[in-house]
């Protein structure tokens, strides 16, 4: 157990919300049944097709040549509408009538698009690894999220949901925490966060909040500096990304990423969004995402 596990929204007793989640649900249009025949004209009823062969016939006589033209009828279809299984007299070809199939094409071919093998399609490729120095990590509190290679793992008791699930580097020096969280929206999570009932780290120093509501993504992002974070060494000004959103399970969920200032601010930014990236909600199943780095 992390007995110091530094202070997050997910450690304080908070009050307010329900934790509602937002359902998630989509329904998938299945195709037509194979060989289920397209709308449109109906076939046309059996009828009589008639081809009319010339073949010539060369014989050599002891006393000359003799030429003789044998006028063959071929059926083409019985009356029934059936195609014709007698097979033509040896030695004659002739070119296709309009109704029929050309030589050597088979009758029974599929003409169904839903019947015939399809292209792999880019979710059955192979799943894309994380970038490098990264890792795949199945959490044992169900989620799936990427970290860097070779840090450690801690939980904290949480008032609400998983527990507070802390990746620390070797120096300690930058965190990953994951939680879930207890109000009924991002917003409203965010809102109770930083109003004055809720205590903050010293020198807490907001730089900005920003919505990510996209239409099909619900989210909100909390950038901030703190003097000190309990349990944590002294860096100097600790520099935070604070991320909350609904996740496919329909939970909100917090991923928040905490380093040093003074090294600058980017290597924090990729933290964040490589484990966002590779964040799955526990019991979920999700597609792995495309290489983008």
């Amino acid at each position: 157990m992390d007995t110091g596990q530094g202070w997050s929204a997910a450690e304080t007793a908070w009050s307010g919300g329900t934790g509602n989640p937002h359902g998630w649900a989509g329904d998938a249009s299945w195709p037509p049944a194979p060989g289920q025949a397209p709308a449109g004209q109906p076939a046309p009823a059996g009828r009589w097709n008639r081809r009319v062969l010339w073949t010539v016939v060369v014989g050599a006589a002891a006393a000359g040549v003799a030429v003789s033209l044998v006028l063959t009828l071929v059926v083409g279809k019985k009356g029934d509408g059936t195609p014709d299984a007698r097979p033509a007299a040896a030695g004659t070809s002739a070119a296709p009538g309009p109704t029929e199939a050309p030589t050597g094409t088979p009758t029974d071919a599929p003409t169904d698009p839903y019947t015939e093998p399809a292209s792999p399609s880019p979710s059955d490729a192979a799943p894309s690894a994380p970038p490098e120095g990264y890792e795949s990590r199945d959490d044992a509190e169900g989620f799936r999220i990427a970290v860097p290679e070779g840090w450690s793992r801690s939980t904290a008791d949480s008032s609400y949901g998983i527990a507070v699930v802390n990746y620390r580097s070797p120096d300690r020096a930058h965190r990953i925490q994951v939680y879930q969280v207890e109000e009924e929206s991002p917003a409203a999570s965010f809102e109770l966060f930083l109003s004055d009932d809720t205590p903050k780290a010293a020198g807490f120093t907001p730089l900005g909040l920003q919505t990510l509501d996209d239409g099909e993504f619900t989210g909100s992002r909390l950038e901030y500096l703190a003097d000190t974070i309990r349990g944590e060494p002294d860096v100097g000004t600790w520099h935070v990304y604070d991320e909350r959103f609904v996740a496919k399970d329909g939970n909100i969920y917090a991923v928040t990423v905490y380093g040093p200032d003074g090294d600058g601010r980017d290597d924090e930014l990729l933290l964040l969004n490589t484990a966002l990236g590779w964040f799955c909600p526990p019991y979920t199943t999700c597609d792995a995402p495309p290489a983008l780095y």
